[in-house]
């Protein structure tokens, strides 16, 4: 199934006008082998799911946020990191960024640092832990703050506030608009939307909502 995966991941990146380098593609197909490997032994991802549905709502979907994780010194925070999703998809093929993945759970932590060691990549960093105990000690050291596991923006925002400086941005992976409601409230209206980006997942149509967020 390699083949059909790595035309899978183009035609997927060309329809969300994302360019892939020939490297880049072979890390995220060697990531993917890996992740259906373990998947059998390690709750990772759902065991049943075929391996063009994974190609889609994991690694296109984390790759969809590749826009807007530009720009020099990027150094992006994934929470919850899990199966390395968007983190370590986005490490693939950003080899000159760095990547901070917080992961709590050792067995997916296993896993991360192995993908990591298999494939030679030397811009992320794995902390084995929740990231309530390194708020005060990361004030300001990232540029990007993103996760897929803390999906609601009333949950994960103010986890993360102390870790946002002025020029942070916080990317929020969404499903639709709804889910923004209520954000100006938060921490007595302390956030604010710097950008939002509607597209379609480009296989299943699945819409998404991709929302900047800063403090004002």
């Amino acid at each position: 199934m390699a083949a059909n995966s790595r035309d899978q991941l183009l035609r997927g990146a060309r329809q969300l006008n994302l360019d892939l380098s020939e490297e880049g593609l072979d890390l995220l197909l060697c990531y993917l082998a890996e992740l259906l490997k373990w998947r059998q032994k390690v709750n990772l991802i759902a065991r049943d799911t075929p391996e063009p549905q994974v190609v889609e709502n994991h690694f296109l979907d984390s790759l969809s946020l590749l826009p807007l994780v530009q720009g020099p010194e990027v150094h992006l925070l994934d929470v919850g990191s899990g199966a390395g999703f968007p983190g370590l998809a986005l490490a693939c093929v950003l080899p000159q960024a760095r990547f901070t993945l917080v992961e709590p759970r050792q067995k997916r932590v296993s896993f991360l640092r192995h993908v990591i060691r298999t494939l030679g990549l030397r811009n992320v960093e794995v902390v084995a832990d929740r990231i309530e105990p390194h708020l005060y000690a990361w004030q300001g050291r990232f540029t990007h703050i993103t996760s897929r596991a803390v999906a609601e923006p009333g949950l994960f925002l103010p986890l993360i506030r102390d870790l946002v400086g002025p020029q942070t941005q916080v990317l929020l992976m969404l499903a639709h608009e709804e889910a923004l409601a209520g954000l100006a409230t938060l921490d007595n209206g302390a956030w604010q939307i710097l950008q939002q980006h509607r597209l379609h997942l480009p296989f299943s149509g699945a819409p998404r909502l991709l929302a900047v967020v800063g403090l004002r």
